[in-house]
């Protein structure tokens, strides 16, 4: 195999040498290393040449030397000569000496400039150059330019240089350059910015040079918002080509922050001022504006445009300004108001549309206070009678703490009225003895007629609730009381319930006694009444006076709206127009044995009849005292007795107990059977007359307790299961102690104790047949009389009350008495 030498690999080696060499030679010219010179360190040779030439009599000789000096680096002069202030007080001669011409002088300065430490005790000779207004412009020059070259030990003459840069003789370039050497002076400038910025709002200084004295700030520190717009203001100086370069400066000294690139968003010819702007941002861009306002004082271009951007943000419509915006809007609507700007109208027309909200958040916030001031009340109302009083019945307190609204809600809301009577739904159903009444023992089934249409309905259908103003009419013992009773058991609303005895003074006055002394607004009373606030029960208008029965008429007519139920037997009146009478029925024959059957809860459980035994009692006895056989008009007292259901329930009790019941002498033969448990039981005979005297002085007085102090062991008989003529009620008074009291469970066992005082031929009985024949509260005695009164003496009682009834037009007595006396 032929092989051939090969030479490439010597070659390659060479040309790459060379090229590396070439390579570097050019990278090490001056015009392509892109670094600044540094000046050379001198030789102690070359000190002590400048130093010689120094001394020499030719002043050009010394200019070469001193030019010389500032071409080197002379910071560490120290470790070549022994006393480096040596040379510095040669150049410091030559600077003071007015007859060494200004070229020479200016370069001594410039020396002295350069020297650094060592010449540092002449910076007062330097300085008192720039005071010395004959001195050349050239050395001037120099001297500044040297006093920023002594940093901190010469920030203390800054103002002179300031004037000095003030000196229009001095070219604008010249003056430029020194004013860049501010910045060299560096951190010991920092207490001279003030004088510097006030020196950059002096427009009579030239432009150019003003924007060289703004660059020294990159030296010195940050400027804060409110100097960065002396800089700004510059921006909007006419005439100026380069006045971008001062928004760049406000950017440049400013930092760069949020507030200075806000402000540059609205100032200085921007480019897109924002039209959209969020809450916060608007805030945020007014508190930025504030702050420039305080720093442009004197800077009247800047502080128009500023002005016009204000009012801009403050007017914008997308900024939804709140009410704790109004301080900021208020501070800038006095500053522009203080420069009489016309744009402050568009910053107070959006203060004044947050003042209309501020009034009424207010107002709002007020009137929350208060509502809930009074909710508290409403919530602490039931349980302290001294917040009932007060603020609640007291007519003025309300009136005047409630604003008018308070009274308004208290009478319509129907909560509150709820919440107002409370306290006191104890007392308003007093009288009504719920607490011995038995809801699931009420009889349903009773029926009534409805006016106008005349249909007979059950009551509890007709009625179901207390709506509207009704009369409730019926004969004694047919239910009327008791149905209220029920009425009020299952009511949810706010109900009273007055015996009708006790509207003698006026219903508002009776209610106003049920509230315990509170109710002092009599005015509001019947205004919450007339609100359907509260229902009213009054029972047994039969039992009062023609007076007494006209103001609970004219109270009902004038409370039409109201929620009023009233009771009474048959009687001659006229009912208030407003009222509809609904007319409670008598039992109908199938339903005697089944009120009868009804009974059997209630009865006695030591009763000697119950269950299976009861129930055919009761139809035995119905049979007989039903029999058609017998004449038919005691067939028809029979039945009016039978379809009573207070009369029922006696028959219901004598039954239980094996008794035949005499339908004519019910409450006589209930009684005898109790006073015989009486005298066996107290060992003596029971006080019939006393005790009937006691009950006579009881009604007189409109009292509905027994006196039980004197006849404690009469109730306890009376009250006895078997009989049941009266009912207890318990509860404790004011000192927590335990009371009782027994009242009559219905009048007709009343009228026959009271009957007992018109019975017999004393003068006293005979005047009182007379006497009480025209008062209601004795009706009932007069019925029974029919029966008791021996048949002539009834007969004359007869005629006496049908010359009662021709005389005043009110024959309901003696109709009843009539058809009771015929039965005999």
């Amino acid at each position: 195999m032929l092989i051939t030498p090969c030479h490439t690999n010597k070659l390659s080696l060479f040309f790459l040498f060379c090229f590396t060499l070439l390579l570097t030679f050019f990278l090490s010219l001056p015009w392509v290393n892109a670094k600044e010179t540094p000046k050379p360190k001198p030789q102690d040779w070359q000190i002590n040449g400048i130093s010689a030439a120094l001394d020499d009599g030719q002043n050009q000789v010394k200019k070469y030397a001193l030019d010389k000096l500032v071409e080197y680096n002379l910071k560490d002069l120290k470790s070549l000569v022994k006393k480096p202030e040596d040379i510095a007080e040669k150049a410091a001669k030559i600077l003071k000496d007015e007859k060494v011409p200004a070229y020479v002088r200016s370069g001594a300065v410039s020396a002295l400039g350069n020297l650094g430490d060592a010449a540092a005790k002449y910076v007062p000779d330097i300085a008192n150059i720039l005071k010395n207004e004959k001195v050349d412009a050239s050395v001037l020059r120099s001297a500044a330019e040297a006093l920023g070259n002594f940093g901190p030990a010469a920030a203390q003459y800054i103002p002179d240089i300031l004037n000095f840069l003030k000196d229009e003789k001095i070219s604008s370039y010249g003056r430029g350059d020194i004013a860049k050497a501010l910045g060299n002076l560096r951190q010991g400038a920092a207490s001279y910015i003030p004088n510097i910025l006030n020196f950059l709002k002096d427009e009579k200084v030239d432009s150019s040079v003003r924007s060289s004295a703004a660059v020294g700030f990159g030296n010195i520190r940050k400027l804060e918002l409110k100097e960065v717009v002396v800089i700004l203001n510059n921006f909007y100086e006419p005439g100026y080509s380069e006045y971008l370069n001062w928004r760049f400066l406000t950017y440049f000294l400013g930092g760069g922050t949020e507030q200075v690139k806000t402000l540059l968003k609205w100032l200085g010819s921007a480019q897109a001022v924002p039209d959209t702007l969020k809450h916060d941002e608007g805030v945020k861009t007014l508190n930025v504006f504030l702050e420039a306002w305080n720093g442009s004082q004197g800077l009247e271009r800047l502080r128009n445009d500023l002005a016009k951007q204000i009012s801009e943000v403050a007017a914008n419509k997308n900024v939804p300004w709140k009410l704790q915006d109004i301080g900021l809007l208020q501070s800038h609507y006095s500053n522009l108001k203080k420069v009489n700007s016309t744009n402050a109208n568009a910053v107070q027309s959006a203060i004044d549309n947050l003042e209309v909200w501020r009034w009424f958040v207010r107002s709002r916030n007020t009137i929350l206070i208060h509502a809930a001031f009074w909710l508290a009340l409403i919530f602490a109302y039931p349980k302290f009678p001294q917040i009932q009083a007060i603020f609640f019945w007291n007519p003025w307190v309300r009136r005047i703490l409630g604003v008018g609204y308070v009274g308004f809600l208290l009478t319509w809301f129907p909560p509150f009225r709820r919440k107002l009577f409370e306290p006191f739904k104890p007392s308003l159903l007093a009288d009504a003895g719920l607490d011995n009444f038995y809801d699931q023992s009420y009889f349903p089934e009773s029926q009534v007629k409805v006016p106008t249409s005349g249909d007979i309905l059950p009551i509890t259908a007709a009625l179901p609730s207390i709506q509207g103003q009704i009369i409730l009419q019926g004969d004694s013992g047919l239910g009327k009381s008791m149905f209220l009773r029920h009425l009020l058991k299952s009511s949810q609303r706010i109900v009273v319930y007055l015996p009708a005895q006790k509207c003698h003074k006026g219903v508002i006055e009776a209610i106003q006694d049920k509230l315990h002394g509170q109710a002092q607004d009599a005015g509001f009373l019947k205004n919450l009444i007339y609100s359907g606030a509260i229902d009213i029960c009054i029972d047994g208008l039969n039992e009062v006076t023609a007076e007494t029965r006209a103001k609970i008429c004219q109270f009902v007519e004038s409370y039409f709206r109201g929620n009023i139920i009233m009771t009474t037997q048959p009687l001659e009146w006229t009912p208030p127009s407003t009222a509809k009478t609904y007319y409670l029925q008598p039992l109908e024959q199938q339903q005697i044995q089944e009120f009868l059957i009804s009974r059997q809860p209630r009865l006695p459980q030591d009763a000697k009849i119950q269950g299976a035994d009861y129930a055919q009692a009761c139809t035995n006895y119905l049979t007989e005292v039903l029999n058609n056989q017998q004449p038919k008009e005691e067939l028809d007292a029979v039945r009016r007795i039978l379809s009573n259901p207070m009369d029922l329930t006696v028959v219901a009790l004598m039954l239980s107990q094996g008794k035949h019941p005499n339908l004519f002498r019910l409450q006589e033969q209930q009684y005898n059977l109790m006073a015989a448990e009486y005298q066996q039981e107290w060992k003596q005979e029971f006080p019939l007359k006393r005790f009937s005297a006691a009950v006579f002085q009881m009604r007189l007085e409109d009292k509905q307790a027994l006196p039980a102090d004197e006849f404690h062991q009469v109730a306890m008989s009376l009250e006895d299961d078997k009989y049941k003529m009266v009912v207890s009620r318990q509860w404790q008074d004011e000192k927590g102690e335990a009371k009782k009291e027994w009242y009559f469970r219905h009048d007709k066992i009343m009228d026959f104790f009271l009957v007992q005082n018109f019975l017999g031929e004393t003068d006293t009985a005979e005047s009182l047949l007379v006497d009480r024949m025209g008062d209601p509260r004795f009706r009932g005695v007069y019925f029974l009389l029919a029966t008791l009164l021996p048949l002539d003496a009834a007969k004359e009682l007869r005629e006496d009350l049908i010359q009662y009834a021709a005389d005043t037009k009110d024959n309901t007595v003696s109709n009843t008495f009539v058809q009771l006396l015929r039965t005999r």
